[in-house]
């Protein structure tokens, strides 16, 4: 019951508790209880709109930048992350495989201000080595939401 209550939720955080209930096949009181508990638990951390910016007309951009970074006695990459992850401006931090160790997410207004960021707070950090910036420019999909609708293929009609 619980996966099917995450799932739901993960792709519609507004759903209506009785048509959960319903597609579970559970009582309401039921779903709140578990979600409270799961909220209780950690399992469920918090509740997003998903906003395409673009449409809004707010300048706002946004990045990825790949971290590499020498990880810490005993600690590993724990403490460079959460160092990371509380600037406000950052949006999430993933420890990633391949040529970096860190991915960080984060808006800001304009390019130089993004740049500037990573220039003088992520750079500047001992222990980073090296970053990558890359630039979000158009975002077709995220979330499990398509963003760009594709126009409808309009077809003359043809008669014998």
């Amino acid at each position: 019951m619980r996966e099917m209550i995450l799932k739901a939720i993960e792709k519609n955080s507004r759903i209506d508790i009785h048509e959960l209930a319903v597609m579970i096949g559970v009582d309401e009181a039921t779903v709140v209880n578990e979600m409270a508990q799961m909220e209780k638990e950690g399992i469920i951390c918090g509740y997003h709109t998903l906003i395409d910016w673009d449409k809004t007309g707010v300048e706002k951009v946004s990045a990825l930048i790949e971290v590499k970074v020498t990880p810490q006695r005993d600690i590993g990459f724990d403490r460079i992350a959460e160092r990371i992850y509380n600037y406000p401006e950052v949006n999430a931090v993933y420890l990633i495989s391949g040529g970096y160790d860190l991915l960080v997410t984060l808006d800001g207004k304009t390019l130089k201000e993004v740049s500037l960021f990573v220039s003088d707070k992520l750079a500047s950090i001992d222990s980073v080595l090296s970053t990558a910036t890359y630039f979000i420019l158009r975002k077709y999909k995220d979330h499990g939401t398509i963003l760009v609708k594709q126009p409808k293929a309009e077809r003359m009609l043809v008669t014998p």
